[in-house]
């Protein structure tokens, strides 16, 4: 996980979106700035800005950082305040997280997770032979117990998310892609390649 750079709005997501998701908020009556009931489930306008979400994002998944191939179907809308917690914001371009599936589900309405949009750059390191993700060991504090806590509510080490960061550099070790296609395709990976220096092509 590495900070994400928030990106401008789409021109069509306002008609597309934020009117009609708005529109039906106000017919429900429901406060914006209150959560949404329990037993509400807003229409899914979001999904007319999945694909401007890939693009924009380079494709790159918000929190595993690496690239959700479209053509799987496991590209997801994270909202990252939850709709359960404030209504006001389901329809808002700025609190949409391109994120895979695995991420998205483990997430859900929980609000432990950094945002990887205001979250400093090197809070988290990679062990690159094992594909283990662990907090920097320099930070203290708060956003140390936060990083903790994202890495255990995300499953951030998993074996499967290990295996997929060892396989990334493993290509680019054995001269299998370049630089440049490491980056776009794990560029937590590539960071943290570059941070050790281990980057020579």
């Amino acid at each position: 996980m590495i900070p994400v750079i928030p990106k401008p709005e789409p021109a069509a997501f306002n008609a597309a979106v934020r009117v009609p998701g708005n529109a039906w908020l106000t017919a429900k009556q429901l406060v914006l700035t209150a959560p949404l009931p329990k037993a509400v489930n807003p229409p899914p306008h979001w999904r007319s800005c999945l694909d401007d979400l890939h693009s924009q994002y380079q494709g790159v998944c918000a929190y595993l950082a690496v690239y959700i191939e479209r053509a799987t179907g496991a590209t997801s809308v994270d909202h990252f305040v939850a709709k359960s917690k404030n209504a006001g914001l389901t329809y808002e371009w700025s609190n949409y997280r391109l994120a895979c599936l695995s991420m998205n589900a483990r997430k859900r309405a929980f609000d432990d997770v950094l945002d990887p949009f205001v979250m400093p750059d090197g809070v988290f390191h990679l062990e690159l032979v094992s594909g283990r993700i662990f907090v920097n060991p320099s930070l203290t504090g708060k956003l140390a117990q936060d990083a903790e806590a994202t890495i255990t509510r995300l499953r951030l080490d998993c074996p499967n998310n290990r295996e997929i960061r060892v396989r990334h550099f493993q290509y680019y070790a054995e001269e299998a892609i370049s630089q440049g296609h490491l980056k776009k395709m794990s560029p937590f990976v590539w960071a943290e390649a570059n941070r050790q220096g281990l980057l020579s092509r």
